[in-house]
């Protein structure tokens, strides 16, 4: 019994409550009210008022034309502010050392990234069906790997996504610091 009870008591107090917000929004009963309350009616005017002179005070935006520009005596800025130019990049050299240290980086990494491919590569081929890249087609130094194929491809796939993301960086990190593209070479 009481639960039946809770659902439709609820939505009773819902209606009741409904009813009750529309009944003190209705214009009829304001309009009886107001006819018989004369000092209600005027200040509403003064609202009108001053929503009409908030529009008076506004200016409407010009629209510029090419005969405009043509009258006028100084000149336009077409583009843009100058607050919001570009700094210039300095000329200034940067460290050999700091050079030096990011080349052995990049040398580093792009060898990290060349044997993933090659990894890569031969697994690509073994998942096809093809032969070895090797003489025997079993080396002797490596064990048997139990992870299958198509998983060990996708980890190195996503090594060689993180190698790269590191070489960018560092590539970026130089950039920064003013050392030009040739002298990483």
């Amino acid at each position: 019994m009481t639960r039946a009870f809770l659902p439709w008591g609820t939505l009773a107090l819902c209606w009741a409550v409904s009813c009750s917000t529309s009944f003190a929004q209705n214009p009829a009963s304001q309009s009886t009210q107001s006819a018989s309350d004369a000092p209600t009616a005027t200040p509403s005017q003064p609202q009108t008022t001053a929503s009409a002179t908030l529009a008076e005070t506004k200016k409407p935006k010009k629209v510029w034309t090419n005969d405009d520009v043509n009258s006028l005596s100084a000149p336009i800025s077409v583009v843009g502010n100058t607050k919001s130019a570009a700094k210039p990049v300095s000329d200034a050299k940067a460290d050999p050392q700091y050079i030096a240290n990011t080349r052995k980086q990049l040398e580093k990494l792009q060898s990290q990234l060349d044997d993933t491919d090659k990894q890569l590569a031969d697994l690509q081929d073994f998942s096809e069906g093809k032969s070895a890249s090797t003489s025997g087609g079993y080396q002797i130094n490596k064990g048997y790997n139990r992870v299958p194929v198509d998983q060990q491809i996708s980890n190195l796939e996503a090594k060689k996504e993180q190698l790269q993301g590191k070489i960018d960086a560092l590539l970026d990190e130089a950039r920064k610091k003013g050392v030009q593209p040739g002298d990483l070479r």
